[in-house]
């Protein structure tokens, strides 16, 4: 009797053992992790390159090649729209540049995080059409950098929205999905539902004054929302500015429904080669 006791005993620390290493918390979260995977296979956003090491991806499934591929902004363009200055030239906070001066928007500030460019082209559209929210979170983060000059003094956050046709289309609104996050961590008021955009738009071309035809009367302000906004400084969040029709076309809706001053804070301003410097 006693040898079957210790034969029991024996198999019982034979399979705690068995379980602890099947089961370990490394063995599991590689499991877990493998099963996502074929279900929501990792993206990589450097360059094809069947040399590269995917060990190197970071968690937001950008490399440290691609990374540094980024052209971050430090508000040393336009303070009006954020382009950079010819030849990388700096000329002071609240500089001007010629096409803000000949032809001003209604916004009084802009802040963009990055150029767009090739480097951070395929990021911004995987978040903004390839579902990618899960980007997000490092997004908000560059948006709340960029506009940290902007955010203190303002009352309020109003995302870009998309007209219903379209919303239901993406299912998911981008600049909400930054906008939401960023009040939080810069302690401003977040309104989803202010600006409305009852005219549904063509895809945008690349002409400025076909753009801003395209856009200039199709956004609104609820009468709900006119009370919300009736004196407030208030910062207009979107993914790119490319040549300012939509936030011209935004901010000139809020301004007109009572909205003190407007600024604008974006992932990435798009601009020509040549300025690329």
């Amino acid at each position: 009797m006693a040898k079957l006791v210790s034969r029991l005993g024996h198999i019982a620390a034979e399979v705690k053992d068995f379980v602890d290493d099947r089961f370990s918390l490394a063995r599991v979260r590689g499991a877990v992790t493998g099963a996502l995977d074929i279900i929501f296979p990792p993206h990589g956003f450097e360059p094809r390159d069947d040399t590269a090491d995917s060990d190197g991806l970071m968690q937001s499934g950008m490399s440290a090649g691609a990374w540094s591929q980024i052209r971050f902004l430090a508000n040393e363009g336009c303070d009006m729209c954020a382009r950079p200055f010819q030849g990388g030239l700096h000329f002071g906070a609240g500089a001007l540049c010629s096409a803000c001066i000949d032809k001003p928007f209604p916004f009084t500030r802009t802040r963009a995080a990055c150029l767009y460019t090739e480097a951070s082209k395929d990021m911004i559209l995987q978040f903004k059409h390839g579902d990618r929210l899960d980007l997000a979170p490092m997004l908000t983060r560059w948006l709340q950098r960029a506009g940290a000059d902007i955010f203190p003094a303002a009352d309020a956050l109003v995302p870009v929205p998309l007209h219903p046709s379209r919303l239901r289309q993406r299912r998911y609104n981008q600049a909400c999905e930054l906008a939401r996050p960023l009040s939080r961590l810069v302690g401003c008021t977040f309104l989803p539902d202010t600006l409305k955009r009852p005219k549904a738009t063509k895809q945008q071309s690349h002409s400025a004054e076909q753009r801003w035809a395209n856009v200039r009367t199709a956004f609104a302000v609820s009468k709900a929302g006119e009370k919300q906004i009736a004196g407030k400084h208030l910062v207009l969040i979107d993914d790119v500015f490319t040549t300012g029709a939509t936030l011209r076309a935004c901010a000139s809706t809020l301004l007109k429904a009572g909205a003190k001053q407007v600024d604008t804070v974006v992932l990435a301003r798009a601009v020509s080669q040549q300025q690329e410097l």
